[in-house]
C-alpha cells in the first residue's frame, strides 16, 4: 500500500495538493504528523494549517485565492471555499526585467527531416488540400477517401493526405477588419513545412473567399519551375466545382484526383535528410488539465523547451486565457520592451473580449479542470505558464500569423485546444507536445502530436493514447529533467518518422478558426 504523499510546490505555500491514486481517507496520518479532517481526491489541496476566513490561500507562492470561511488544518480545500483574486493590472507591470545568463548552446543534435524548398523542414510528407469554403467539404471528404484508397498505396513516400476542411469562406463579413485572421489563418495552414510546397485548392466558385484572395499571387513559393501547376509563376491550382467542365458529381471528384495524383508524384519523389535540431518549430499546448499539470507534465515540457532553445529551435506557448494571471512573469521575460507591449496588447484584448461578453475570466475552468483540483484561472494559470521553460521571450504573434524568427515565441491563441492547434499550425507548427491530466483523444492531422499524461493512472488506463507517462515525477520515479530530457529525445525520433499514439489510430480533429469578424 502506498504510504500518503503530498506535493507542496513552494515553502511558503500553505495547501499540498494531494499525490496518492484515488485520493486519501479522512484520519489519515501525513509524514508530518498533519490529520486529515475529511476524504480528499487526487491532485486537490489539504490545508497545511490553519486558515481563517479572508486568508491567501497560497501555491506556487502565488495568492491563488482567499477563503470565504475559516478552513481548518487538515481540511480540503477546495473552489467553492475560494475568492478568486483581482485579475492584475495591465499598467506597472515589471519590463524585461529579467535577465538570465544564456544557456550554452545544445550542438550535435539531428533528426530526418524533409527539406523544402522555401528552406523550412517538415518533419512528414503529407498532401494538404486547401478549402476556401465550408460548401465543399462534403465533396472533398468524398475525394480524400478515394484518393486513399485509390492513389496513396502507389506513392508510398507520401504519408497522408489531408483535407483542410472548416466552417469559413462565405455567409461573413469578408472585408470586416478582423476578417484577417481566419484568411491569414487558413494562407498560412495551406504553406505549413509539412506539406512540401505543394499547393492545391478546391474552391465552389460563389463563395466570398476567392482563391485569389485566400492565396494572392507571390504568397507560394516556387516548387519546380518545370512542374505546371505549381509555384506562382503557373498559377494557383485550383478545382473549382462550378466549372462548367464539370458533369455531374463524379466529374468534380475525377478533377480533384486527377489534379492530386501529380501533387502526389512530387511529393514521393522527396526524401528524408539529415537536417539540425534547430529546424524543429514545437507547439506546447495543454488541455484538460489539473492540479498536476504545472507538477509533472508542464514542468518536463518547460525543461524540453529550455532544450530546445539551447538547439537553436523554435517554441510557441499560447492560450491568452490561461496565461493571462501570469502575465506579469511573462513581461519580465520579454527580451525588449517592445515584446512585452505586444504581449501586453493580446491581454488587453481579451479583458475587452470578456468585458463586451459581459464575463468574466473566472468562467475558464472547466468542471474536468475542478474535478481535477484546480480551483480556479489563476491556480491554472501558474500550471500553463511552466510549460514555457525559462528562456527569455523573443517575440509575439497574432493570431493567425505566420513565425519569422526562432526562439521562446508566445503565440496569442484562445484556450481551445483545437483553436490553438489551428493557430499553431499556421504559425509554421512541424511538431506538437499536447500535456493532459483528465485525458483527452486530441490529435492533428496535419503534424505529429505527442502526448503527456500528468498522472501515471491517467497513462496507465490510456495506454495507447499517452506516449509519456510524466506521473512518475510525482511519485518520485523519475525527476523533472529525466522526463523532459526523454522528450526532447522522443522529439527528434518522432520527427524523424516514429509514429505517435495519436497517429497509430489516426486521432484528428477540423480545423477550427479563430473568426471575431461579425456574421452578416
Amino acid at each position: 500500500m502506498q504510504s500518503p504523499l503530498t506535493i507542496r510546490m513552494h515553502p511558503a505555500d500553505n495547501v499540498a495538493i494531494v499525490a496518492n491514486d484515488g485520493g486519501l481517507a479522512a484520519g489519515t496520518v501525513l509524514p508530518d504528523g498533519l490529520v486529515l479532517r475529511e476524504n480528499i481526491p487526487q491532485a486537490h489541496k489539504v490545508a497545511l494549517i490553519d486558515l481563517p476566513a479572508g486568508t491567501a490561500v497560497r501555491r506556487y507562492d502565488v495568492a491563488i485565492g482567499y477563503t470565504v470561511q475559516d478552513i481548518p488544518a487538515g481540511s480540503w480545500v477546495h473552489e467553492r471555499l475560494l475568492r478568486i483574486p483581482t485579475a492584475r493590472e495591465l499598467d506597472g507591470l515589471p519590463i524585461a526585467t529579467r535577465k538570465p545568463a544564456p544557456l550554452p548552446p545544445l550542438e550535435g543534435y539531428t533528426f530526418e527531416g524533409y527539406r523544402n524548398p522555401d528552406g523550412s523542414v517538415g518533419t512528414r510528407n503529407l498532401l494538404a488540400i486547401t478549402t476556401t469554403v465550408q460548401c465543399v467539404a462534403g465533396v472533398l471528404d468524398f475525394a480524400v477517401r478515394r484518393i486513399k484508397a485509390e492513389l496513396l498505396p502507389k506513392y508510398p513516400n507520401v504519408d497522408d493526405v489531408v483535407g483542410l476542411e472548416h466552417s469559413y469562406g462565405c455567409g461573413v463579413a469578408i472585408d470586416a477588419p478582423d476578417a484577417v485572421v481566419p484568411i491569414r489563418t487558413l494562407r498560412n495552414i495551406s504553406l505549413n513545412p509539412n506539406f512540401g510546397g505543394e499547393v492545391m485548392v478546391v474552391s465552389l466558385g460563389c463563395e466570398k473567399l476567392q482563391p485569389e484572395r485566400l492565396l494572392p499571387p507571390g504568397s507560394i513559393p516556387i516548387v519546380d519551375e518545370r512542374a505546371p501547376g505549381t509555384g506562382t509563376d503557373a498559377g494557383l491550382d485550383v478545382v473549382c466545382l462550378q466549372d462548367e467542365r464539370h458533369v455531374g458529381f463524379l466529374s468534380m471528384i475525377d478533377s480533384i484526383l486527377n489534379s492530386a495524383e501529380e501533387h502526389l508524384k512530387r511529393l514521393n519523389a522527396r526524401r528524408r535528410e539529415t537536417v539540425p535540431a534547430s529546424e524543429l518549430v514545437v507547439g506546447v499546448q495543454c488541455g484538460g488539465s489539473d492540479a498536476f499539470s504545472g507538477v509533472t507534465a508542464n514542468p518536463a515540457v518547460g525543461f524540453a523547451t529550455d532544450l530546445l532553445v539551447r538547439a537553436g529551435a523554435t517554441v510557441m506557448f499560447s492560450e491568452v486565457t490561461e496565461v493571462r494571471d501570469g502575465i506579469d512573469q511573462l513581461t519580465a521575460r520579454a527580451i525588449d520592451a517592445e515584446v512585452a507591449a505586444a504581449m501586453i496588447a493580446q491581454m488587453a484584448w481579451y479583458d475587452a473580449y470578456l468585458d463586451r461578453g459581459r464575463v468574466n475570466r473566472s468562467a475558464n475552468t472547466t468542471p474536468g479542470n475542478k474535478q481535477g483540483g484546480l480551483s480556479n484561472i489563476v491556480e491554472k494559470a501558474m500550471g500553463s505558464i511552466v510549460k514555457s521553460g525559462t528562456a527569455p521571450i523573443s517575440g509575439v504573434l497574432a493570431p493567425g500569423e505566420k513565425l519569422k524568427r526562432k526562439g521562446l515565441i508566445y503565440a496569442a491563441t484562445p484556450a481551445s485546444d483545437f483553436i490553438c492547434g489551428t493557430l499553431q499550425l499556421a504559425a509554421g507548427m512541424n511538431l506538437h507536445i499536447f500535456t493532459t491530466g483528465r485525458g483527452t483523444p486530441y490529435g492533428l492531422a496535419e503534424c505529429p502530436v505527442i502526448k503527456v499524461a500528468t498522472r501515471s493512472d491517467l497513462a496507465r488506463r490510456w495506454h495507447d493514447l499517452m506516449d509519456v507517462d510524466a506521473g512518475r515525477i510525482a511519485t518520485g520515479e523519475a525527476t523533472i529533467e529525466d522526463v523532459g530530457w526523454e522528450l526532447f529525445r522522443l522529439m527528434l525520433d518522432v520527427a524523424s518518422g516514429r509514429k505517435t499514439w495519436a497517429e497509430h489510430w489516426k486521432l484528428a480533429n477540423a480545423l477550427v478558426l479563430f473568426n471575431p469578424a461579425p456574421v452578416t
